[in-house]
């Protein structure tokens, strides 16, 4: 088993909002937030937010187009949200945001854990050759600069409706 991880803290916003805005998923919103780049986000069955619900994304992650569905596996408001991969079947990869709110802003923990770990581990190379080094970087530089851009949408959004 492998993990691939970023943290970034995002200024003058909270965990709930952030999650609020993923739990929610649409294509229209996820464009907004950095477009060209995020190209579709919504839920394609349940309800959205709900454990099992099925989400799928399509974005850039540096020059590789990454397109996954997830199910949610786990939400808690505004604290965390795990997706497992999945094809045909779940897959031994999963997403986990975790938020941590402070008195200047929330701390996003970006993690991609992927593998069987014991027997299965022999199939943990395979996910390897497509989580490489260089995807490791791409994702880590994508995560910190999505996560203040999300935080700077938010705030505006709040701003527009105050006035």
């Amino acid at each position: 088993m492998f993990t691939i991880q970023s943290k970034v803290h995002v200024e003058g916003i909270g965990g709930l909002p952030l999650f609020n805005f993923l739990i929610n998923p649409s294509d229209r919103a996820y464009q907004s937030w950095w477009p060209g780049t995020h190209l579709k986000f919504h839920t394609r069955y349940g309800t959205p937010g709900s454990i099992g619900s099925l989400v799928y994304m399509d974005e850039y992650v540096g020059k590789r187009r990454v397109r996954m569905t997830g199910v949610v596996a786990e939400a808690q408001p505004g604290k965390k949200i795990t997706w497992q991969f999945k094809a045909l079947i779940r897959l031994p990869i999963w997403l986990h945001l975790e938020l941590e709110d402070d008195s200047r802003g929330v701390t996003v923990t970006h993690t991609i854990r992927a593998g069987i770990g014991g027997i299965g581990r022999v199939l943990d190379g395979l996910f390897r050759l497509y989580l490489s080094d260089d995807f490791a970087k791409a994702m880590d530089e994508h995560a910190k600069i999505e996560f203040p851009r999300l935080g700077a949408l938010l705030q505006s959004s709040v701003s527009e409706s105050v006035s």
